[in-house]
């Protein structure tokens, strides 16, 4: 009697798992690949780095991200900040963290998108809505900054090329981004050893 009794409480056990685990929402992946909201950072470390932007979360994010590659504003900046272990940060014009476009900041957009290796993230002041043209990937994972910091796309190839920044704060001899476009508009990448563009200059504060 006993084992049979054993043998009963397993099997309600498993058909209360099976019905547990199919009443259990479903955690959405990204949506696909789509040209229009691919970053694409050409590297001086050797390569270009593509990013899946992430609209369905952090669309203002993505659209400043988007406008100012187009304007050939992140041509020629370096990551003036990289520390191992963690992140990569760069976009500012003035090459120290205190700089930014000419554009308005951007609101906050914070979400359920976690800080993981390959993450792009948008640096901001202490203020939640000072967002403006500074971004850092991440290295590795760092879960403390979720939802202090807007997370708006991940490397989806080429994160070799992001290993290799030089680390830093500011780095010695600091990694640049020689170009920055959007797949959908079909720049090619620079000729080896072509000099890195130079954009016209514009605080953010880091993660920590």
């Amino acid at each position: 009697m006993r084992l049979k009794s054993v043998i009963g409480l397993l099997a309600g056990l498993l058909t209360a798992g099976s019905l547990a685990a199919a009443q259990a929402p479903t955690v959405a992946g990204p949506p696909p690949l789509d040209p229009e909201n691919t970053l694409l950072l050409d590297l001086s470390t050797g390569g270009r780095v593509a990013i899946q932007l992430r609209p369905d979360v952090a669309p203002l994010h993505v659209e400043r991200m988007k406008t100012l590659a187009r304007r050939g504003f992140y041509n020629g900046l370096v990551f003036h900040r990289v520390i191992e272990g963690f992140m990569a940060q760069g976009g500012d014009p003035k090459g120290d963290g205190t700089g930014g476009s000419e554009l308005p900041d951007v609101k906050a957009e914070f979400n359920a998108l976690p800080h993981v290796r390959g993450v792009l993230s948008a640096a901001r002041s202490e203020a939640p809505d000072s967002a403006n043209s500074q971004f850092f990937i991440m290295l590795a994972p760092r879960l403390s900054l979720d939802g202090k910091y807007t997370v708006y796309g991940r490397v989806v190839s080429g994160m070799n090329f992001v290993d290799a920044i030089n680390r830093g704060e500011p780095p010695a001899e600091p990694s640049r981004i020689l170009k920055a476009s959007i797949a959908s508009d079909g720049a090619a990448p620079p000729a080896a050893g072509a000099p890195a563009a130079t954009a016209p200059v514009g605080g953010a504060t880091t993660p920590q």
